[in-house]
């Protein structure tokens, strides 16, 4: 059974889903090296201008696979490399929605972290339970997680490894959006036809500057963007834009 899952249900949207439910969608090694492989080939696809990121209508993912650990060695945890295939998805140049139904713990929740949007469902968990077993985050849940809530909301889920509900999780600044249960799919991919429908080259400068300019001084952050909004004046989406705009009728982007 193919443990990740890509789907096209739309044009221009493609869906990666974790398909271990035996295991919560624990991210085992190989589950990792296959959202990487998915990521990297969805990234460099023109057809795809928006992808959603989810693990089913039960659960998000239940954190790293523990029994493939207990034994690990620090070399061992070195010599994966898994800071590669992260990365892999962080640089990921599509706009990425998360659409979390259940647990979405350890890695899981580091996962769904690395998207843009996150859509919640109602009955939805998000922790970083590590300090529990001994260890740490290790794929961006102390740097990502602070970022998005703050330095006080994270060092109380960090430290006593206590979950929160999807809407503590929306009034910290975690998720984007709370949904009914059983609207968390169809939710995302309203959101994912959406966005796809925008035009590409402007999605793609939302995103690099954006994400570019959290850790940049706001000078430099501004100069980013004003670059991006100069750059986008030679683009023919601009032109067929703002010339819908006037005729005052439904654009139609190409990425050009």
């Amino acid at each position: 059974m193919e443990e990740v899952i890509v789907e096209r249900p739309q044009p221009a949207i493609a869906v990666v889903r974790l398909n271990r439910p035996e295991a919560r969608n624990a991210l085992s090694q190989a589950v990792r090296q296959r959202l990487a492989e998915h990521f990297q080939a969805l990234g460099r696809d023109e057809d795809v201008r928006c992808i959603v990121l989810t693990g089913g209508d039960k659960v998000f993912a239940a954190g790293a696979d523990i029994r493939a650990m207990v034994d690990a060695t620090p070399i061992d945890i070195l010599l994966l490399n898994n800071q590669r295939m992260w990365q892999t998805i962080a640089s990921c140049p599509k706009p990425v929605i998360a659409a979390v139904n259940g647990f979405a713990l350890g890695g899981g929740c580091e996962l769904a972290m690395h998207a843009e949007i996150i859509v919640a469902g109602e009955g939805a968990k998000f922790g970083q339970p590590e300090i529990r077993v001994g260890i740490i985050p290790g794929a961006g849940g102390t740097q990502r997680l602070a970022r998005a809530v703050g330095k006080f909301k994270a060092f109380k889920m960090l430290l006593t490894g206590e979950p929160v509900s999807a809407q503590e999780a929306a009034d910290m600044g975690l998720v984007s959006e709370v949904v009914a249960d059983d609207r968390v799919q169809a939710r995302a991919l309203e959101l994912a036809a959406t966005i796809a429908a925008m035009p590409p080259l402007a999605v793609a400068q939302i995103k690099e500057v954006l994400l570019a300019g959290q850790d940049a001084s706001l000078e430099s952050a501004l100069m980013l963007e004003r670059k991006a909004f100069q750059l986008l004046f030679a683009s023919q989406d601009k032109k067929e834009g703002m010339q819908a705009f006037l005729d005052k009728r439904a654009a139609h982007f190409t990425g050009a």
